[in-house]
């Protein structure tokens, strides 16, 4: 298994690396995603889990919460490493990281035609709610 670690500002080079290697396709770099904004959202306790092999970034989950539930975002793994259970094992740190917060409700937002992650998720424990996301932003970058 790869080293655990957290990540830090230091790594958001090394973390939007990943995250365009993985397809997320919701990163906002202009925006929510800028490195000044990555630092602030550190800064105010949010935390981002990382695991290295042999030095290089594999995977990487990102952990915040709204003080009654946690929240699970931004899971990524690197394409030549994936089928290695390392998403698993990044859902499992998160939860930890949670439980030792004080929360004991988990949840995650993937996107509607992210169905590997909604089936990865649903092996997990995960449960669909009956609930419409919506949301109102000020820009396409935020």
């Amino acid at each position: 298994m790869p080293t655990v670690r957290y990540l830090t500002s230091d790594d958001y080079d090394a973390i939007i690396h990943l995250y365009k290697q993985a397809g997320l396709q919701s990163v906002r770099l202009r925006g929510r995603d800028s490195h000044d904004a990555f630092a602030a959202q550190l800064a105010a306790g949010q935390r981002v889990i990382g695991l290295e092999d042999a030095g290089q970034l594999v995977g990487a989950i990102l952990v915040t919460h709204d003080t009654r539930k946690g929240w699970i975002n931004r899971l990524a793994v690197h394409p030549d490493h994936r089928r290695k259970g390392y998403a698993v094992h990044l859902i499992a740190l998160a939860e930890q990281e949670l439980r030792a917060m004080g929360l004991r409700i988990f949840a995650v937002l993937v996107e509607a035609d992210n169905i590997a992650s909604q089936e990865l998720f649903a092996r997990e424990g995960y449960k669909t709610n009956d609930a419409v996301y919506m949301s109102k932003r000020d820009s396409d970058d935020v």
